[in-house]
């Protein structure tokens, strides 16, 4: 698998209906931000979809001949998690590592929130099936479209939770790729990722950001309550090259300014006492730089009973909660999205981040995350972007989008 730096031939988006989750702003200016760059490919469930997605954005000043269009059924908006993992062999042909799709390992989550009943369990699963196997199919329909070799495995993993350098070294995060493979080794596991990736070491991080849970909705600590992915590494450690590695940070000064902060700041602490125990495939030390994480942000929220299919609200029913962390109706909540620096996209002359000024975080943060980021991806434009629509969701820009490497001749 390429590192994401190296030159591509495309970035693939995915699009669904979210009517009550506006992605389509945010799609809007990351297509603007791609235009002249990178050519741009959108995966569609349905001929529907792709006809009112294209009403969209030509209203909104993207020409439809500035993107290429493809029905793929199953597809979602999140199309780096269940999309395909492009690699390139030896003789620079195109290949897709086929990870198996749990729906971000939500039987484990089911299990978790009734008790082990399986029969609850099963019949929640078998409403949502259908979809869930077509979502699993999508990565090797983009293979088929691209002629790309097709490499299977049962791991089930989502593409937000792989980091590699290019050069042969994967970082993964046990919170994440253990919770999606029960019964599963660690060994068996590693066996996998190295035949499917083509990587040849693996560094193990502990878990990832606390605004960023396993799934909807979870309470984090006391009233703070969110959802996500459970520990996905393009939250929260990044390579910049082949030797350097971007890792989300709270400062020392601010650590105790609310649990969260000292939740991230004791997480990535043990992740930083790892990077700097490892080393890369050649057995080199990494260059550990950390990137400030924004302020935190949060959102007063009440807990209900119901909400509307067409209600468009921050608010959260109770009954979406595992049972033992499941406010009381009416009580409120402090809801917090999975915002993070590091949730970024390089491709051809650009690196698209997410910002956060206009939240009320820190100026001087920003500017700081800016000298970063000119220093490591020099000769690229950078673009700041308002993903917070996405961050809401438990994703960013990152999680959106998925770099299809140029071919070596």
């Amino acid at each position: 698998m390429p590192a994401e730096w190296e030159q591509h031939d495309a970035v693939w988006l995915g699009w669904e209906k979210d009517s009550l989750l506006d992605y389509y702003p945010v799609v809007v200016n990351i297509l603007k931000s791609l235009a002249g760059n990178v050519n741009v490919k959108i995966a569609f469930h349905n001929d529907t979809l792709m006809h009112q997605a294209k009403a969209y954005l030509s209203a909104h000043g993207i020409d439809s001949n500035s993107y290429q269009s493809y029905i793929m059924p199953g597809d979602r908006y999140w199309i780096r998690d269940h999309g395909a993992a492009f690699l390139i062999n030896a003789n620079g042909e195109l290949g897709v590592a086929d990870f198996g799709w749990n729906g971000y390992g939500l039987p484990g989550f089911l299990e978790e929130k009734y008790n082990g009943n399986k029969d609850s369990v099963n019949k929640y699963l078998d409403r949502r099936k259908a979809m869930m196997n077509a979502t699993e199919n999508v990565d090797s329909l983009m293979a088929v479209n691209e002629k790309a070799a097709l490499l299977t495995t049962n791991v089930v993993h989502e593409g937000g939770a792989i980091e590699v350098n290019g050069e042969g070294t994967l970082i993964l995060c046990e919170a994440t790729v253990l919770q999606r493979n029960p019964g599963m080794t660690k060994e068996y596991i590693e066996t996998e990722f190295k035949r499917v990736l083509g990587v040849t070491k693996i560094i193990w991080m502990k878990k990832g950001l606390a605004d960023d849970p396993h799934r909807y909705f979870r309470r984090i600590n006391g009233n703070y309550v969110g959802g996500g992915t459970g520990g996905h590494t393009d939250e929260f450690v990044r390579f910049a090259n082949s030797n350097t590695i971007l890792l989300a940070w709270v400062d020392e000064k601010e650590k105790d300014l609310n649990p969260i902060n000292q939740m991230n700041y004791e997480r990535m602490s043990e992740n930083l006492q790892i990077l700097e125990q490892s080393t890369d495939q050649d057995g080199q030390p990494f260059n550990i730089i950390k990137v400030p994480l924004p302020d935190l942000i949060t959102k007063k929220i009440v807990a209900r009973e119901t909400i509307g299919d067409t209600e468009k609200t921050f608010d959260v029913t109770v009954n979406s909660f595992v049972p033992k962390e499941a406010p009381k109706v009416g009580d409120s909540l402090l809801r917090v999205p999975a915002s993070s620096y590091m949730n970024y996209l390089v491709t051809n002359g650009v690196v698209l981040l997410p910002k956060y000024s206009h939240t009320g975080s820190s100026n001087e943060k920003e500017e700081q995350v800016r000298k970063i980021f000119e220093q490591q991806f020099p000769g690229r434009k950078l673009v700041f972007i308002d993903a917070m629509n996405l961050n809401w969701s438990g994703g960013g820009i990152h999680c959106s989008t998925q770099q299809q490497p140029a071919k070596k001749k």
